[in-house]
């Protein structure tokens, strides 16, 4: 059964694997930012069918706490303290008990400002000074290179220019604890990193798995209900939009293939759920464990 927490934090068990999901806030972004291929008149009537406005996506971040009982791992950190409404990550693995230093993993999923923001303070210094942070080779690469390309990007250029300003602040932050990966490989028992590209070079997902059940972390693979829903629809922050596209149908085919239950960062708090292949084409999402 779900443990019920404070407000902004929500627990349950894959296996015998303590889970436990963490709100760091939410930015509201402009729709087209999410959702920039997206016919206006199509896309206006699935946001009222959601009652949702049409001007802005109102997202969660939310960060992914995994105990295994002899580790300690979170997935993402939030955007620390880059917007107004984050930097709650510290004060919500509190409420679960665990102190920074008790974090001994920290897999980045990728290193967007709302990822790894959180992995370092306003001094410039790590938040877990105990904790390898997991990142891809290929990740890593594309942000401390001379001149990452972010030009497939659909959102104004001073976005563009602050993912990189705080990609490469965070990753020099970190230089002495990261530890990069290539391929699918297991982080721990049960905690596998998955690649999946598109979003950024070395994007991830993660899997947790424990006797029978499976959580697929999907990262920023979909970053709202309606990119299952509506295949087609893109992602402005998807460095490349066919790959992402391509790798999302593969990672919910998985899920849907061996019943496992999904979470994504970026979709309504709790961020979990199942998902079932709709008439057609495309995915329902059905929140809640």
């Amino acid at each position: 059964m779900p443990i019920h927490m404070p407000e902004g934090s929500y627990a349950f068990q894959v296996g015998s694997v303590c889970c436990t999901v963490l709100s760091d806030g939410y930015f509201a972004y402009p729709t087209p930012w999410f959702f920039p291929n997206g016919d206006p008149g199509k896309l206006a009537a699935a946001l009222d069918r959601r009652r949702l406005p049409h001007h802005a996506v109102l997202s969660p971040y939310t960060c992914l706490l995994i105990e295994t009982g002899r580790h300690v791992a979170l997935v993402d950190t939030g955007a620390g303290e880059l917007s107004r409404t984050s930097g709650a990550i510290v004060a919500r693995l509190g409420m679960a008990g665990i102190r920074p230093r008790d974090v001994d993993t920290v897999i980045l999923t990728h290193a967007h400002p709302d990822h790894i923001g959180g992995a370092v303070g306003s001094g410039g210094r790590p938040v877990f000074p105990n904790a390898r942070h997991i990142l891809a080779e290929a990740e890593l690469g594309f942000w401390t290179g001379p001149h990452p390309d972010l030009t497939g990007l659909r959102v104004p250029g001073d976005v563009r220019a602050t993912l990189g300003r705080v990609a490469r602040r965070a990753i020099d932050a970190l230089r002495f604890q990261i530890e990069t990966l290539n391929g699918e490989q297991e982080l721990l028992p049960g905690v596998h990193a998955i690649p999946a590209p598109g979003h950024t070079p070395g994007h991830l997902a993660v899997l947790v798995a424990s006797g029978n059940d499976r959580l697929l972390s999907l990262g920023d693979a979909a970053v709202h209900p309606l990119h299952l829903e509506y295949p087609e629809l893109e992602n402005g922050f998807d460095l490349c939009a066919e790959t992402a596209g391509r790798t999302r149908a593969g990672l919910l085919r998985r899920a849907a293939a061996e019943q496992m239950r999904v979470m994504a960062f970026h979709f309504p708090f709790p961020s979990v759920g199942r998902i079932a292949a709709r008439d057609g084409e495309g995915w329902e999402w059905m929140p809640g464990w």
